[in-house]
């Protein structure tokens, strides 16, 4: 069984999304249990796979016995094995947080609704463990339309917002459907394995360099890296609850994993260390979208707003640190990649259990929140410190490898950048917590006496099959803070190159 672990991660979540489709029409009830199948067989073979990974090396599968480059080949190292598991658990403790919300407001579109989410981590974990450059676009497809559908699930203006992320990231995903295009008619081959080795004589081609900057731009586009973010803000603040704290937190790092992948897989940094005014323009981008992100978010009155454009941000510190040119800089990158994922899932999966309870997450909205909802707020707290950089938390060491990559880098520009984001997440988080916890709550959201004194709020938590996944998510943020070092040493380090350009 062990053996078929990579194939049971896409294959097992596929198939019981076709299952939970037909449950919609005949047993609704069902589509729960269904759903949470598939993803726990998924998030069994994806931990399995990582357990394998350390152990005994990376695995190579090929998908109905044809050999590569014919057939689509599946592949999992260090890198990758850590991503899918963290895909999978996400998704897996989000659909468990997130059902008592998706029985709310989609009674009558269970099926649909969960049909969707299967399908959208099916194609998230399909572009992890894929090593076949075409068949990450199939994959790629998959999680979007799927993505766009979930989006326009919400209320209001979501369809609208739905919209401008279908037409942005269709172009995205032509760019690198086009890049895969030019690589193809230039190698004639479509494993990422084989092309990073037909392609060593053609790197002074044209041709290789516009495949190239057409699959980064594509990237860059269905990763809202700044100024291609244009999406992204009103996609993951008016989409449904359980659809932003699963697309949040996945969505972009599985597309800047695909960008790494690209860099150090694929084109190698034999070639990437050549494109040296490309790497210092995308460095100052990084700059810029760190810098953009924390203003758009300072500016911003809404909780999921926010936290939206702090997604922005956290993006150009990932993107920066794997163009740094170093080995720190790219650790850094890997590291805040898996840290940003748990981190994004927890703020977005809190902001959640808040609109659950409260229907709104404008900031007036949240006085005296810490009084009504003191687990949910202590966990928003915790990951609130995460983003900030707060040591124990995985934030912090994230930080700090992008931080010294930009020193050795001699990058003071993004140095700066980091600091500068850094503060404004103070001001962001503090001012937000001031609300919450000093201003009193609206009149009618507590129980005044008769001589008009202050209301006495009574705690109104959120439910337990949503506040236990959000507290061990706040604990998971601990966790990878204090487990950094095995992390960088036994996940990260074995798959750096020996010269980073």
């Amino acid at each position: 069984m062990t053996q078929h672990f990579p194939a049971l991660l896409v294959t097992a979540p596929l198939l019981c999304a076709l299952l939970v489709s037909i449950a919609g029409w005949l047993r609704p009830r069902l589509c729960l249990p269904i759903a949470l199948v598939g993803l726990g067989v998924a998030t069994l073979a994806a931990t399995g796979m990582l357990a394998q990974v350390l152990t005994s090396g990376p695995i190579g599968y090929r998908l109905g016995g044809w050999d590569p480059p014919w057939g689509i080949y599946y592949f999992l190292d260090q890198l990758n094995a850590v991503v899918a598991a963290v895909v999978a658990w996400v998704a897996l403790v989000n659909l468990a947080a997130s059902h008592r919300a998706v029985q709310a407001d989609y009674e009558d579109k269970q099926g649909p609704f969960y049909t969707l989410y299967v399908l959208a981590v099916t194609g998230l974990l399909g572009m992890v463990a894929t090593g076949d450059a075409f068949n990450l676009y199939v994959l790629l497809e998959i999680s979007s339309l799927t993505g766009y559908a979930l989006i326009g699930l919400g209320p209001n203006r979501a369809p609208l917002s739905s919209l401008n992320y279908l037409f942005l990231g269709t172009i995205g995903a032509s760019f690198y459907l086009l890049g895969v295009g030019y690589l193809y008619i230039v190698t004639g081959s479509l494993n990422m394995a084989d092309l990073a080795e037909l392609l060593k004589p053609l790197y002074g081609s044209l041709a290789v360099t516009t495949a190239f900057s057409l699959i980064v731009v594509g990237l860059w586009m269905k990763m809202a890296f700044f100024p291609l973010h244009a999406w992204l803000p009103n996609a993951y603040s008016q989409a449904p609850g359980p659809a932003a704290s699963l697309l949040a937190p996945l969505m972009t790092k599985v597309m800047v994993y695909v960008m790494i992948r690209m860099m150090l897989s694929v084109f190698t940094v034999d070639f990437v260390g050549t494109q040296a005014v490309l790497q210092q323009a995308v460095g100052w981008l990084a700059v810029a979208a760190i810098v953009a992100g924390a203003l758009f978010a300072l500016a911003q009155r809404d909780l999921k707003r926010m936290l939206a454009y702090i997604v922005v941000g956290e993006v150009g510190y990932m993107v920066g640190g794997a163009w740094l040119g170093n080995r720190i800089g790219m650790t850094g990158a890997v590291l805040h990649l898996i840290n940003d994922a748990v981190m994004t899932f927890c703020v977005f999966l809190a902001a959640g259990c808040i609109f659950q309870k409260i229907r709104g997450t404008a900031f007036e909205d949240l006085q005296g929140l810490f009084k009504k909802m003191p687990w949910t707020m202590a966990a928003l707290a915790v990951g609130a410190l995460a983003i900030i950089g707060v040591p124990p938390t995985c934030g912090f060491f994230s930080k700090w490898y992008l931080i010294r990559g930009g020193l050795e880098a001699g990058h003071w520009g993004f140095v700066c950048a980091l600091l500068f984001s850094s503060l404004v997440n103070v001001v962001l988080f503090f001012r937000l917590f001031e609300i919450a916890f000093f201003e009193p709550m609206a009149e009618g959201n507590g129980h005044g006496d008769h001589h008009g004194h202050a209301p006495a709020v009574a705690i109104a938590e959120a439910p337990l099959s949503m506040l236990l996944p959000l507290m061990a998510a706040a604990l998971g943020l601990v966790a990878l803070g204090l487990a950094t070092g095995p992390l960088v040493k036994y996940v990260i380090t074995p798959v750096m190159p020996t010269g980073l350009w």
